[in-house]
């Protein structure tokens, strides 16, 4: 299952995505652009004989989609999507207690890319999204990720509740971050595990949050009372690995 075909803008993200092995139709590179990484990106073309054309900034600027392509973009195969399933079997295969993010309802793609970033560098073995409500594996959520994109699966699905129950009956829990939890620092995050992250407004739902084992507070010290969505994935993340390593 997957998007509509897509472009992937910035040159990390082009650069992954080669390195992975997405198929790639076609780059367009700023003329004139000789650095490190537009070298890296001409040579990964010209080795899987992709289309490659040198254009103006005008036209690199008519054909982003996020305003932001560092002076190359690609046209690239639509990113799949994996199964829950997947995500399992990749926990198996590395020996590993699963680790999941579970995201309810996030719409702001720069926040799906950079939740993504951040599962990936924590060891988390995928992410799962609901199918209505919250956006999918777009342009920006593909650079924001930074090539995250290309190595952790993404799961979506119809119920997130029915999905996390589901995987209760594998032997995962849950905890979930809402500023009414037990501080995150008193709990054991350790073992199979399954992160859920809230909504940009409205936090995590009282259907998600009632499947949940634990409700994770952050510690707030300033002066305003939230984190933004992929910060507080980041923090709660880390303190699982924290845990893991210990």
């Amino acid at each position: 299952m997957a998007e509509e075909s897509l472009i992937i803008e910035g040159r990390n993200a082009v650069i992954e995505a080669f390195r992975s092995g997405k198929t790639i139709d076609k780059v367009f590179v700023l003329d004139g652009c000789q650095d490190g990484p537009i070298r890296t990106i001409v040579r990964e073309a010209k080795k899987h004989d992709t289309i490659l054309q040198f254009v103006s900034k005008e036209r690199l600027d008519q054909l982003s989609e996020t305003g932001k392509h560092q002076g190359v973009l690609a046209h690239a195969a639509a990113y799949e999507y994996a199964e829950v399933e997947d995500i399992l079997e990749l926990a198996r295969k590395k020996g590993e207690d699963p680790f999941i993010f579970i995201l309810d309802n996030i719409e702001d793609p720069h926040n799906l890319g950079a939740i993504i970033r951040t599962a990936n560098l924590a060891g988390a073995h995928g992410v799962i999204i609901p199918k209505r409500r919250a956006v999918g594996l777009t342009a920006t959520v593909a650079k924001t990720s930074a090539g995250a994109l290309n190595y952790t699966p993404v799961a979506k699905v119809t119920n997130i509740v029915k999905t996390m129950e589901e995987l209760k009956e594998r032997g995962l829990w849950f905890v979930c971050a809402d500023m009414g939890g037990e501080t995150m620092y008193r709990l054991n995050l350790k073992g199979p595990i399954g992160l859920v992250i809230g909504n940009e407004g409205a936090g995590v739902g009282r259907l998600v949050k009632e499947k949940c084992d634990f409700v994770a507070s952050i510690p707030m010290k300033g002066d305003i009372d939230s984190l933004n969505a992929s910060v507080a994935a980041g923090v709660l993340a880390y303190e699982i690995v924290r845990q893991r390593l210990n």
